[in-house]
């Protein structure tokens, strides 16, 4: 998809680039050389939380990519890192510790940044009260290895159970796991916005961990933004510029929620305008300036090491799957 700019489109291309600051970044583009490429894919993931990939096009296009589209259609986690490592994209900003199973399995990813703090929450029955209590209860997820098994059984490997014996994984192909949790089949599960908003909206379910509100999961990114290995390799200009546009639309997430709620409606990302408004707000962008990507890598690869899901050390994730010279570029010229 070629981004091909109408007099609407240059305006609200100005509107959002005034808004984050980028209209005095000639001096520092002419600084940093010109772009080794003009095109840009990022995988299409249906959601809310990642709603700074699809703010950012604007910023993209004042940035001077010319080519910015979003590509596929697949799910947050696993498929995201997948489609980057295939190459079929060359970003996502997608999970934390999916990134870091795909990084343990030799996928050529690389992770440039966090992105954002707590969009995730556990929610339980009568009988959780506490992520130990999922101790010998059924947990529902779409799958195993999917976004929601992979925070689940590390939210339990950190408080000592063994999620492959201590808890009795439910998937059903045709029932998603929030529909399993209301009718009472499972004891709990673990929701991205939209379903924390939707079952608050109707007062259905006892909220467990809130990972933007509980330690330590508060304290660690939840989303982070990764590349294909090769584009970040041969394209540095183009990925620092990337990163900065990704992190100003953190921003313009966090001021001016409405906006990004309603891209996010009309991109068909996500079904409700409320819904989306209220996760907007609920999420604190801003904090990725306070925030270690390194440390969040380095907590999920210790809490995924205890639960027998990867063999590599934190060291070896960092080592093999992250390049943080863009990042500590960008703060430098944003002040943070």
């Amino acid at each position: 998809m070629r981004i091909a700019q109408s007099r609407r489109q240059f305006l609200t291309t100005l509107s959002w680039a005034v808004a984050a600051r980028v209209v005095d970044v000639p001096a520092a583009l002419a600084a940093e050389g010109p772009l080794e490429t003009t095109t840009v894919r990022f995988a299409k993931i249906p959601g809310i939380c990642n709603a700074p990939q699809y703010v950012a096009e604007e910023l993209l296009l004042a940035e001077g990519f010319t080519e910015i589209s979003y590509v596929g259609l697949v799910a947050a986690g696993a498929p995201a890192v997948d489609a980057v490592a295939r190459g079929s994209a060359d970003f996502t900003v997608t999970f934390a510790a999916p990134l870091v199973i795909g990084i343990d399995r030799g996928a050529p990813v690389t992770v440039v940044s966090g992105v954002h703090i707590g969009c995730f929450e556990l929610f339980g029955n009568e009988s959780v009260h506490s992520i130990a209590d999922l101790k010998g209860k059924s947990v529902g997820v779409q799958g195993l290895g999917s976004s929601q098994h992979v925070f689940a059984a590390a939210m339990a490997a950190y408080v000592g159970l063994d999620p492959a014996k201590d808890i009795h994984w439910v998937i059903n192909p045709s029932v998603k796991p929030t529909e399993l949790y209301e009718k009472g089949q499972v004891d709990a599960f673990l929701g991205f916005p939209r379903e924390p908003q939707d079952l608050r909206a109707r007062q259905v379910g006892r909220v467990i961990v809130n990972s933007a509100a509980d330690r330590p999961w508060s304290q660690y990114f939840c989303c982070m933004l990764a590349g294909n290995r090769d584009y970040v390799s041969k394209y540095p200009v183009a990925t620092k510029r990337v990163l900065r546009a990704v992190l100003k639309a953190d921003d313009l997430c966090a001021s001016e929620p409405s906006r990004a709620a309603r891209r996010m409606v009309d991109r068909g990302l996500t079904p409700r305008y409320d819904y989306a408004l209220q996760a907007l707000t609920e999420i604190p962008y801003p904090k990725w300036r306070e925030y270690d990507a390194e440390d969040t890598l380095r907590f999920y690869a210790l809490r995924l090491h205890e639960a027998g899901m990867i063999k590599s050390t934190p060291q070896k994730i960092i080592g093999d799957g992250t390049d943080w010279r863009f990042l500590e570029e960008v703060k430098r010229e944003l002040k943070v």
